[in-house]
């Protein structure tokens, strides 16, 4: 009979973080990938009228020069990396949600991981955003490690008998 485990919404939000950010980054890596050989200054332009903005205040005109040089070859280099890392916040979220015990060493691992880097980045300029993302990752970490005897299955490898 196969174990029963508890609900547990904290889980089931970590499930939805991880599934949203994997789909975000599927759509960032196909949209950098159909962007990565078009002129993106003439793009930024369209999207700015198409908002009726003013493509001549300094902000939009540095963000045009700066869009000037990027070239085809980084974009493709982002749309891989965003792939990927949408492929791993996709295997997490799936694994998490069949409550495999190696979904969750996974999160920790990769929350973990990201942790230093925003604590050397908040010290060197604060930031809300990275400061919520930080105490979302230490969330993610403390509570996977906490509960992570009650939230996974657990396969214990019983050897054949000796005959």
């Amino acid at each position: 009979m196969p174990e029963k485990l508890p609900k547990a919404p904290a889980l089931y939000a970590i499930i939805a973080f991880k599934l949203l950010k994997g789909a975000f980054f599927f759509s960032a890596a196909l949209g950098l990938y159909t962007l990565s050989d078009n002129d993106l200054p003439f793009e930024l332009h369209r999207v700015l009228d198409l908002f009726h903005l003013d493509p001549e205040q300094k902000f939009f005109a540095d963000m045009a020069e700066n869009l000037s040089k990027v070239t085809p070859s980084s974009m493709l280099w982002l749309a891989s990396g965003s792939l990927l890392y949408g492929m791993l916040a996709s295997v997490e979220g799936i694994g998490l949600s069949f409550r495999a015990q190696w979904a969750g060493w996974l999160v920790i691992g990769q929350s973990a991981f990201f942790i230093p880097i925003e604590v050397f980045e908040l010290s060197h300029k604060f930031h809300v955003g990275l400061l919520l993302v930080m105490l979302i990752n230490a969330f993610i970490v403390a509570y996977l490690y906490r509960k992570r005897a009650t939230l996974f299955h657990h396969h214990h490898h019983v050897p054949p008998p000796l005959s």
